[in-house]
């Protein structure tokens, strides 16, 4: 039932929906790929890695439509963030899954307190 094609539509949907808002859809997915159905946490990171590529195309022709994109400062926090993904992806092939798993619970829990937590200065 819950790997039907129309609750994968409406899951998929309103991940979709949640990511858009900014609310991180993909660590969502992550959660119901590996709780909810069972999937293996490397290929529920693969599928989650391919739900991000359409939205952030969408969302970047959006956003350049608005002038929101700085585009002298995208390229070196792009080229960052592409040696630091290879890093550390060779680093979850080296170290164990247990302590990765811990260290990003941890993240996920200290980033939910700072977003209940956090006041905006405006």
């Amino acid at each position: 039932m819950l790997e039907s094609f129309p609750v994968i539509l409406i899951i998929g949907t309103a991940l979709g929906f949640l990511t858009g808002l900014g609310v991180g859809g993909g660590s969502l997915l992550i959660i119901w790929l590996t709780a909810v159905l069972g999937m293996d946490p490397a290929m529920a990171r693969g599928i989650n890695l391919l739900f991000f590529l359409p939205g952030a195309a969408i969302a970047i022709c959006l956003r350049r439509k608005q002038g929101a994109i700085q585009w002298k400062n995208v390229l070196p926090c792009a080229a960052a963030g592409c040696i630091a993904a290879g890093i550390f992806s060779y680093l979850s092939t080296v170290l164990d899954v247990v302590l990765l798993k811990k260290l990003f619970g941890g993240i996920l829990i200290a980033a939910g307190i700072r977003e209940l937590l956090w006041k905006s200065k405006t």
